[in-house]
């Protein structure tokens, strides 16, 4: 047994002494009072204001008013004349549009990716172009297709089927526009689909004898059943909190369904807002319950995979003696969803007053409706309430969302988890909820914000919000660690390292998500229609106003002025998008 000698025992580590309070409190401190530990608190706290402020405000004044708690919102919502119908109305509306628009975007997609159908250009401008095209314009252009008293299509078949034979303010009018306009989404969610099934299993039926409509019953799609399945509940909730369409439309003929009932409940005198807000939560409800189904079935999915780590070439199906009749749908297509409205949009703007063509109308085409938007002073205005709007809430959105990427993908932070699902919240309030939880909370707040611009673009940073930070993750799961390491190793701080490293890095995903944001938000409607002010309105609060008053000329050309400039922004924002995409290779 040995013993520790003399010179041993010097060199053991002497005990650390222990840090005192102050300095403790001087480290802790510094932490808090850090540049990185301010805005990173700074971000998570944006995020938890916009998602469930509004959220609370809204059970609040539905429950309680100066007596206290109450039912009373409820039981004048839910027992007023005609609920029974309004239920029945508003889903037999969603469901309808999604069905409609699930036959058709999976009918094109299965032909552009599956099959040998010609014109697929046109497929291309067939889904991006009705993307672009705001819904109430979309609507307004059907009002001129397909009204019974000035629609042009009634004017073209009435020799043959009478007068009024299209009749769009129904509901199944209101089903045939919503699910056309929404048909793009549903084309480009399936084309991801079908170019990631495994064609060999076809080509195995085919090869057994099976005929081409066997195979696509019984093969085809139960392997994208998952993908049909998450996009019925996709567009039956975005056709729940569809405004445009209810109230251009269903409110002619006195058809109700919740949002535009939300709306004629608010316009009425006295306004009821615990009766809004029952709706509201009813709304509210429903489109939890479809987006909890719709993440239910993308878990269950494991069983339909076919892509697997064998590598497999898909092969176009040859339609033989049907490929004239698909190309001639496809044409089809592309004239009743694109060419069409546009064409009608621009034909009305030439117009002194509506008339249906002929040689007449022809030769009394005029641009006076143009000058008169020029000299129209709520135009310019709206215009620059939309630019403003539109780059100021892309710009912020991207830039919150880069952040809270950072904390969700690259920080240890306690609780970093709850800022992602906490930025998601907004992705299942309806926009015409989100301004009455909005209206709820500034009417009652002291900050003088209600009424003016910057409400609308609290509406719309908190209603785009999960878009922006689906884009931002996305981008910083792509991006490796060690380039921080190593700037922080030079002596980097956090800040400067974000700032030069990560943010250029960033870029490309965070342009993408910046045009997406800035083309939704430019066309916005449901969110604005309550918060808006006399002086304050954008494009689409001035579009729906020219509706109610009938100047349906003058609104034509603010709509062709519109997708024009939509179209402008898109483009210079995809340039700009290219280069910085160039910069980073």
């Amino acid at each position: 047994m040995t013993t520790a000698t003399p010179a041993a025992q010097s060199t053991a580590p002497s005990p650390r002494p222990a840090e005192s309070a102050p300095s403790r409190a001087r480290r802790a401190r510094r932490f808090l009072l850090a540049p990185k530990t301010l805005i990173v608190a700074g971000v998570a706290g944006v995020i938890g204001y916009l998602a469930l402020v509004p959220l609370y405000y809204l059970v609040w004044g539905t429950f309680f008013e100066e007596d206290g708690f109450t039912l009373g919102g409820f039981q004048r919502a839910y027992s007023a004349n005609g609920i029974g119908e309004l239920i029945t109305n508003s889903l037999w509306f969603a469901f309808g549009s999604a069905i409609l628009s699930l036959v058709v975007g999976t009918a094109l997609a299965y032909l552009n990716v599956r099959t040998d159908v010609p014109f697929k250009p046109l497929f291309f401008a067939a889904s991006m172009i009705p993307l672009i095209i705001p819904g109430i314009l979309y609507t307004v252009s059907w009002i001129f297709l397909a009204s019974p008293d000035i629609g042009l299509l009634n004017a073209a078949v009435e020799p043959l089927l009478g007068p009024g034979f299209f009749d769009v303010f129904t509901v199944w009018g209101m089903i045939w526009v919503e699910g056309l306009h929404l048909s793009p989404i549903v084309f480009l969610l399936m084309v991801a689909a079908f170019r990631s099934m495994d064609p060999s299993l076809e080509e195995s039926a085919l090869m057994s004898g099976a005929s081409r409509w066997t195979t696509f019953r019984k093969i085809t799609i139960p392997l994208v059943r998952p993908a049909i399945v998450a996009s019925i509940l996709i567009m039956t909730v975005r056709s729940l909190e569809s405004f445009e369409v209810p109230a251009l439309l269903g409110l002619q003929n006195g058809i109700y369904v919740f949002t535009s009932r939300i709306y004629f409940t608010l316009r009425s005198y006295p306004p009821d807002l615990a009766g809004a807000g029952a709706l509201a939560l009813g709304l509210l409800a429903i489109a939890v319950l479809g987006i909890i189904l719709s993440n239910r079935v993308g878990r269950n999915s494991k069983s339909y995979q076919t892509v697997t780590g064998k590598g497999f070439r898909p092969r176009p199906i040859e339609l033989g003696k049907f490929r004239p009749v698909a190309g001639a749908l496809i044409v089809l297509y592309f004239l009743v969803t694109v060419l069409a409205p546009l064409a009608v949009l621009l034909y009305t703007s030439l117009l002194k007053f509506y008339v249906a063509p002929s040689l007449d109308a022809l030769s009394t085409m005029t641009l006076d409706n143009y000058r008169e938007l020029a000299g129209l002073s709520q135009a310019g205005t709206a215009l620059k309430n939309s630019l403003i709007l539109g780059i100021g809430s892309a710009t912020l959105v991207m830039l919150f969302m880069s952040i809270a990427a950072w904390i969700v993908v690259r920080s240890k932070i306690p609780g970093r988890g709850a800022v992602d699902q906490l930025a998601f919240v907004p992705l299942v309030i309806p926009g015409l909820v989100l301004g009455l939880a909005l209206s709820f909370v500034y009417l009652r707040s002291p900050v003088p914000i209600y009424g003016t611009i910057f409400i609308l673009l609290i509406a719309y940073c908190t209603r785009y919000m999960p878009y922006g930070m689906r884009y931002a993750v996305t981008s910083m799961h792509q991006i490796s660690a060690e380039l921080e390491e190593s700037a922080q190793v030079c002596g980097a701080s956090w800040w400067q390292t974000f700032r030069r490293v990560l943010l250029p890095l960033l870029s490309p995903g965070l342009v993408a998500g910046f045009i997406y944001i800035l083309t939704v938000s430019f066309r916005e409607l449901s969110s604005s229609i309550l918060l808006y002010s006399p002086g304050n309105e954008v494009l689409s609060i001035l579009i729906f106003e020219q509706f109610e008053n009938g100047q349906f000329t003058i609104l034509a050309a603010l709509g062709v002025a519109m997708v024009l400039t939509l179209v402008v922004l898109v483009t210079v924002a995809y340039k700009l998008g290219a280069k910085v995409g160039l910069k980073q290779n």
